[in-house]
């Protein structure tokens, strides 16, 4: 057995053609992290995760001033995170994989929400444009600049 958590998601995605804007409509996330002790804050954990990894898709950009070194949008006035807005219906499940090492059988769960979320944004968009983006945000104009969407 192991001791690290491990997790897999899903998204599914809409893409405006005219304006290159992705929208999440749903994702879902399957986990394998031990024995859950309080379901309702592991859940909590979860969706939390595939959030910021939404955001991290979409809008979280760090963007360098070549003349001075300091980032542009330092502060939550200028830098893009999701909104409730941005957040579709988002499913979390796990399946039960206590630690055999862990006297109550838990592993982590902090950060597995987030690990994959951003890929399985980026892979629906692939399979809605037939676009593959390596890079990340996959804002609306780059989109646009890749060529996508082909419908």
């Amino acid at each position: 057995m192991d001791s690290h958590s491990f997790g897999a998601q899903f998204a599914e995605v809409a893409v405006d053609v005219t304006t290159g804007e992705v929208r999440v409509r749903r994702m879902l996330g399957v986990f394998a992290a031990g024995r859950i002790v309080n379901p309702l804050t592991a859940r909590s954990q979860l969706v939390g995760g595939m959030a910021w990894g939404i955001s991290m898709a979409l809008h979280e950009e760090a963007v360098r001033d070549r003349a001075s070194g300091g980032l542009y949008g330092a502060d939550l006035a200028g830098y893009h995170v999701a909104t409730h807005a941005d957040v579709p219906a988002i499913e979390a499940h796990w399946v039960d994989d206590p630690d055999p090492d862990d006297p109550v059988g838990v592993k982590g769960l902090g950060e597995v929400g987030i690990v994959g979320a951003a890929a399985a944004v980026a892979n629906a968009v692939w399979h809605a444009t037939g676009v593959r983006h390596r890079g990340l945000p996959i804002r609306p104009d780059r989109v646009l600049r890749a060529g996508g969407p082909r419908v």
